[in-house]
């Protein structure tokens, strides 16, 4: 029996061995390959067509968590080393693309999503390949592609005459977790008002827990991006503006949803920094926004639950926080499969709920957890979320995804945010 033990032993120490010898180094230059790629299909179909690779100047990502922990996203990008077979990097996320495939226009018409992943810049060849979830959630490759980095084809050209600054600067991009704010609506007679924006960016997020906490893991920066016309595009208005990010809202015709679709343009404009997420401040007083989880959140810049919008989006597309609404104007339908237990790590079917937070329920909180004020502030499993009333359940009765609540993360949300701080800080 010992003997057996002592053998399992080394067998662990083997495979943590071989999991820590994926050294940045060895692979990978401290630039940033862009995938760029069109998402065609519909509701019942994606299809993965390759436009163009480009050597971008910054890595702003961890360059000692290469592969991907959190299996959040509904898309996950794995790059493996040529020679050996050996993954080497892999990291989750969604698409708008993926969420206009639930919208009732999927049904009968195709679309294509203009997409970009990046990826560290491999030193030797790699195979690469885009994964996409089914309805089960189970990854499914729809791409795969060799890469030679001495290819000649690779676009290199990052010449954009744009200023940068720093909005908040804590140390070396590779140990922090970077942040590219891209302004959206302002025009050169709005630079002053743009930094302002910027600076008031920070201090909402480092008002609110958990970053406040984490705040020496940050850096923020600005591209000062110039629009040719102050604000966004509102269609139901009849306004059309000439901005650097052709943001509008009614998204899937919803009116307070603001979103881009160019994300060519945002990613040359966030690539003139290292950066880990983007945010765009967009220039209007309106109320809107959105976040999809590794791809951008927006906020606008004077509305007056801008803090709110800010950290509830953010989380959005930082740590792929769930919202946990249930009763408000969606352009999705079906969109929870409720026979299966969903990856964001706010939200149960209680399918497996193992795997998200029962630890943090105490033993005299009932699963489920009755919507009544004794059990408000415990963590519980409480039915409503995701745009669903029935068959969905949130950690606690109330919290920043929830409502319009500035600095009110649920235990269970908090704990998501700052495990990704760390994943990306360490």
């Amino acid at each position: 029996m010992k003997k057996i033990f002592l053998l399992f032993f080394v067998f662990l120490l083997s495979v943590s061995s071989v999991i820590s010898q994926v050294n940045f180094d060895d692979y990978f230059y401290s630039k940033s390959l862009r995938i760029d790629y069109n998402l065609v299909g519909n509701n019942v179909k994606t299809e993965v067509y390759l436009v163009d690779l480009k050597q971008e100047t910054f890595w702003g990502g961890s360059q000692k968590n290469l592969v991907d922990k959190f299996n959040y996203g509904e898309y996950r990008v794995m790059v493996y080393d040529s020679a050996y077979g050996k993954l080497i990097y892999s990291r989750g996320y969604t698409s708008l693309f993926q969420e206009w495939r639930a919208t009732a226009e999927a049904k009968y018409l195709s679309r294509s999503y203009y997409e970009t992943v990046l990826i560290p810049y491999p030193k030797n060849a790699v195979r690469i390949v885009i994964q996409a979830r089914n309805k089960e959630l189970i990854f499914e490759d729809k791409f795969t592609f060799n890469v030679d980095p001495r290819d000649y084809l690779i676009i290199k050209d990052n010449s954009l005459p744009i200023t940068t600054k720093k909005i908040f600067y804590s140390g070396d991009p590779k140990q922090k977790l970077d942040v590219v704010i891209i302004p959206e609506g302002y025009s050169k007679d709005d630079l002053e008002k743009m930094n302002r924006d910027a600076e008031k960016f920070a201090s909402t997020m480092f008002g609110c827990s958990p970053y406040k906490e984490n705040k020496d893991n940050f850096n923020i920066w600005l591209v000062q991006a110039i629009s040719q016309e102050s604000g966004v595009d509102i269609p139901h208005q009849n306004i059309w503006k000439n901005t650097v990010l052709n943001s509008h809202f009614y998204t899937f015709r919803i009116d307070r949803y603001l979103m881009t679709t160019d994300i060519k343009s945002l990613r040359d404009l966030a690539g003139l920094v290292p950066y880990d997420q983007i945010v765009i401040i967009v220039n209007s007083e309106k109320y809107g926004g959105g976040g999809v989880y590794n791809y951008y959140s927006m906020y606008t810049a004077d509305n007056r639950y801008m803090d709110y919008v800010a950290v509830h989006e953010f989380g959005h597309a930082f740590a792929c926080l769930a919202d946990e609404y249930y009763d408000s104007e969606v352009a999705v339908e079906d969109y929870i499969n409720l026979k299966v237990e969903p990856y964001e790590p706010n939200i149960t079917t209680l399918v497996d709920f193992d795997k998200k937070w029962k630890n943090l329920v105490d033993k005299n909180t009932p699963i489920p957890t009755p919507p009544e004020k004794q059990y408000w502030d415990k963590v519980g499993v409480f039915e409503g979320g995701s745009y669903v009333a029935k068959g969905i359940f949130r950690p606690m009765y109330d919290c920043t995804m929830k409502s319009i609540k500035y600095d009110s993360f649920c235990r269970v949300c908090y704990k998501a945010l700052d495990d990704m701080i760390k994943f990306y800080s360490e």
